[in-house]
């Protein structure tokens, strides 16, 4: 007993509780998220070269290993290409010939400025006097050159001995010999000169890069030994110079020779920061070699010793699962998740209007059947496509899919929910399965038809054989489905299609088998009655009935006869009348245990409860409706008989006993609610009519003559009380619906209590003539005729037929 308390206590609760759907959201959710990122789970790989694998190692999806060996090879290859970069100064010839032009110029001037003076005259004597009272005599020509001598050698960039530089004052700085050392120099330098020749050389296999300063062009070179050493330029300037000096002195030949070799410099160098960076962006661009590691392939076998190989692709496994990428991928998958679920409960619980007491647990068995369905399709999708590129008939993974029987889980909703949240759900189921095959629309359309289909094809599901038919019909529109998608998807080979058809087929005749062995698990674990189950405990060969009939018969024809009127009745409101029918004859099992202690049961005319109080015959009546619920639960009658029996009482007075309280105790003394049933009222369409017609068939038996105006009056009156006792406010019964009801009623008991005539016993005559009597023409004889026909005189007859 406690154990029934407490489970009855914790499914209020669980039915009461606003929690239970962000539960449902949050468990459905990460179970998805899971599901699609099976490496969020994954553990992490400790191993070390050696050591020995503890267990299987699969790859959980495609990933890359990078060869190490051979990328660091094709960095290699990829720097070697890179040319030494030299940078060439274009402008260092023109400078060098500015200079030296612009110092002999300079020194030129000043003989020509003397020699202007010298070809003026000289001065008069005024003029004498004058500038030699005023200034020191005159410079000679000599002294200015020698004055001039260190701004000549620094705007030459040469130092002279004092002999050459007496040659030159002895010359006068000729322009000539400033045209032989340019000359000679822009042939040097125009051929190019290299800092170091030696270090240049090493690339004379492949050549060198030369840039040019100050300009974004830049161009290989491949003939490196026509390049000067600076040694080498040097050297050159005797071999150029010996035919442009051959017609000079000696001392002047030198003077050239020697100033030009001071004046050559490299306008070739080595930019190596330039060369190193250019060949490390070369190395980082190049991109790893990498081999692919497919889905299902084996890494580590258990048992095995790692190797270098296998350790380089665990490593490389771990390495692709980053922390980021799975906390983001797993909460933007979560939003859709959370977005999808949330809208679709919305939308649909519009559609429903009110929310009904089992509205958790509903929620709770759409969450199952979807995670179900949500793992079946994972485990048969993750199936290693190598079990099936070994195969010899070429078997497709493609194939199996059709085979996945996801529509088993909207047929089962189907038959506990209705078909509207059946095609709600398989959307749902639909959307998430495409998802979990790699977000393929085909995969949508074909399961979003196969479980809209699967659910209509149930929908008025009262037979096993009924899943049977469906799965049959499922399998041929799989057929058509599979065809129409390969033609969609282009790929119609015959093999691939005869395989489609096959796993399409068994997906339907799977789902409809399926769903027929499963319906009565979800029976047991949510205490859902289905149509199939009503119908099994309509039959009236059902233990407990059969045990009713025979320890209660009185009450075991009136629940009989309730059973009937509410079936009638229900269809006239558009009720359950399955449900109200079975929920008529079970309603009173509870009588099973004290039968003679209920009006209908005795036989002898002699009432029990004459002799109790009116409080232990309360207790008494009331006690029945919590016996009936105890034998409901042992026979597994299922949660909607088991709520009719608590409800088909409500909380109605028992009349007779309070009002026998009354005049024994005083009506003071009494209080009505001491005497009124536990409830609660009835909370359902098929309660609140179990309730009437029981009522009404008790007490049509009190009729003495029940004639059709009498049955009519009596029902009106009965209805109104319980109406206006409040017993039918939470039960959806309209006016319009109790006015049918009270029709339906009076129709099944003038059925039941119509007049007929008695037959006759004798044949009467009729102009001489003996005829049979006829039970519309004959009144019936008298009872003390019939009492006097059966008496033991009358030997012609069973003298104890029918006694104990």
């Amino acid at each position: 007993m406690t154990f029934e308390k407490n489970r009855e206590a914790f499914a209020e609760a669980f039915a009461q509780s606003r929690n239970v759907k962000w539960i449902i959201l949050a468990a459905v959710t990460l179970i998805f998220t899971l599901l699609l990122y099976p490496n969020l789970v994954m553990p992490q790989l400790s191993y070390n070269l050696g050591d020995v694998a503890e267990r299987d190692i699969k790859a959980p999806k495609d990933f890359f290993v990078e060869d190490t060996e051979a990328t660091e090879a094709k960095k290699k290859a990829a720097v070697q290409e890179i040319l030494t970069v030299y940078d060439y100064d274009e402008t260092l010839l023109p400078k060098i010939v500015s200079r030296v032009t612009d110092a002999f110029a300079e020194m030129r001037a000043l003989y020509d400025d003397e020699t202007d003076g010298a070809s003026s005259g000289p001065p008069s004597d005024a003029h004498a006097a004058a500038r030699s009272d005023t200034a020191p005599s005159a410079l000679t020509i000599h002294e200015k050159v020698w004055q001039k001598r260190e701004s000549f050698q620094e705007k030459l960039g040469v130092t002279l001995s004092n002999s050459e530089f007496k040659l030159l004052e002895k010359t006068g700085f000729p322009a000539e010999t400033a045209g032989l050392i340019v000359r000679i120099l822009t042939e040097i330098l125009e051929n190019g000169v290299v800092a170091n020749k030696e270090i240049l050389l090493k690339e004379v296999d492949k050549g060198v890069l030369l840039r040019t300063v100050g300009k974004k062009t830049e161009r290989p070179v491949g003939q490196l030994k026509r390049y000067y050493g600076l040694a080498q330029a040097k050297t050159m300037v005797r071999v150029i110079g010996q035919p442009l000096l051959v017609d000079m002195n000696h001392a002047m030949r030198t003077l050239v020779v020697d100033v030009s070799q001071k004046l050559i410099q490299p306008n070739i160098t080595l930019n190596r920061n330039e060369t190193i960076e250019r060949r490390k962006r070369a190395a980082r661009e190049v991109k790893p070699v990498l081999y692919k590691i497919k889905a299902g392939e084996m890494l580590l076998r258990e048992g095995e010793r790692v190797t270098p190989l296998q350790l380089l692709k665990l490593k490389a496994l771990q390495g692709q699962i980053r922390e980021k990428q799975m906390v983001a991928s797993s909460i933007g998958v979560a939003a859709i998740v959370v977005c999808l679920l949330t809208i679709t409960y919305m939308v649909q619980s519009s559609l429903q209007g009110e929310v009904r007491h089992s509205h958790n647990k509903d929620l709770l068995f759409m969450a199952s059947v979807v995670v179900i369905v949500l793992l079946v399709a994972k485990v048969m999708g993750s199936l290693p496509p190598s079990m099936f590129e070994s195969s010899q008939l070429a078997l497709s993974p493609a194939s199996l899919h059709y085979g996945i029987p996801i529509a088993t889980g909207t047929m089962i909703i189907c038959i506990f929910l209705g078909i509207d949240i059946a095609i709600t759900t398989a959307m749902v189921i639909a959307l998430l399965t495409a998802v979990l095959f790699h977000n393929r629309l085909e995969m949508f359309i074909y399961f979003l038809l196969n479980g809209v289909m699967a659910a209509y094809w149930t929908r008025n599901c009262r037979e096993r054989k009924v899943f049977i038919k469906a799965g049959l019909k499922l399998g041929c529109l799989n057929v058509v489905l599979a065809t129409a998608l390969g033609f969609y998807m282009a790929d119609i080979s015959g093999v691939k299609l005869l395989w489609d058809w096959l796993f399409g087929f068994l997906g339907g005749l799977i789902t409809g088998v399926a769903a027929a062995g499963l319906v009565p698990l979800v029976e047991l674990t949510f205490d859902y009655t289905t149509d199939i189950k009503l119908l099994e405990l309509a039959n009236l060969d059902q233990p407990i009935l059969r045990r009713l009939m025979l320890e209660a018969p009185g009450t075991y024809h009136h629940s009989v006869i309730v059973g009937s009127m509410v079936e009638a009745a229900a269809r006239e409101i558009g009720a359950n009348p399955l449900l109200a029918k079975v929920c008529g004859y079970y309603h009173d099992i509870g009588k099973i245990n004290k039968p003679l202690y209920f009006i209908e049961n005795q036989t002898d005319g002699k009432n029990k409860h004459d002799k109790l109080a009116p409080s232990m015959s309360k207790r008494i009546l009331v006690a029945h409706v919590k016996d009936g619920v105890t034998i409901a639960r042992q026979h597994k009658l299922g949660k909607a008989i088991v709520e009719t029996i608590k409800q088909s009482h409500g909380t109605s007075v028992i009349s007779y006993f309070y009002e026998k309280a009354k005049q024994l105790k005083g009506e003071q003394a009494v209080k009505i609610d001491d005497y009124r049933y536990p409830g609660p009222k009835p909370q359902t369409r098929e309660a609140g009519l179990v309730m009437l017609a029981d009522v009404v068939e008790a007490a049509s038996r009190t009729l003495s003559n029940p004639t059709p105006a009498r049955i009519q009056g009596l029902v009106q009156k009965l209805i109104n009380n319980v109406f206006s006792d409040g017993q039918l406010g939470n039960c959806e019964l309209t006016l319009k619906d109790l006015h049918e009801i009270a029709k339906s009623f009076n129709t099944i008991l003038n059925g039941i209590y119509h007049h007929r005539v008695e037959y006759t016993e004798t044949p009467y005559v009729v102009n001489g003539k003996d005829k049979n009597g006829g039970s519309d023409r004959q009144p019936a004889r008298p009872a003390q005729d019939r009492s006097e026909r059966s008496s033991p005189k009358s030997g012609g007859h069973l003298r104890r037929l029918g006694l104990s």
